[in-house]
């Protein structure tokens, strides 16, 4: 399936970008590099991007799985690479997840089929970053996620 974007210049550092199933998004700089502070900047929308595919991925996954899903939040930061180009050179995204009855192998299992199968955006980011999963249900204890792939 193709998708599109069309980015376009408004002024300074800003930029609207009109995607393809019509949603529009600003995205700008900080004032210091000729920017108004208008938007996200094109690397955080990186990370939103990765949150919201892996995010997507895992709910439905849950559901799938049974799980009763009452509360879900993920929180993607990374690391920049300090010369050009700045890319990420390590991503972290850490899962929360709520409900009753949840099971940390459903929920791990979920988070690996996302991870390993799913989300086009994981894909894309750990061509560059090491990327690291974790995971909280409950407010409990954290757990990483075992780096071996989904079977």
């Amino acid at each position: 399936m193709s998708k599109t974007a069309t980015v376009r210049w408004v002024e300074g550092m800003e930029f609207q970008a009109q995607t393809g199933s019509g949603h529009a998004i600003t995205m700008d700089a900080r004032e210091e590099v000729g920017g108004r502070d208008k938007g996200a900047r094109p690397s955080e929308m990186v990370l939103v991007g990765l949150g919201g595919c892996t995010g997507m991925d895992i709910v439905s996954i849950l559901k799938k799985m049974r799980q009763d899903v009452q509360k879900f939040e993920v929180e993607v930061s990374g690391e920049e690479r300090t010369e050009h180009p700045k890319s990420y050179e390590r991503i972290e995204v850490r899962y929360r997840v709520w409900g009753s009855s949840l099971t940390p192998e459903k929920v791990e299992r979920a988070i690996r089929l996302s991870r390993d199968r799913y989300c086009v955006v994981a894909h894309l980011a750990s061509g560059r970053a090491a990327l690291r999963y974790s995971f909280q249900i409950n407010d409990g204890p954290w757990a990483d996620v075992n780096p071996e792939p989904v079977e």
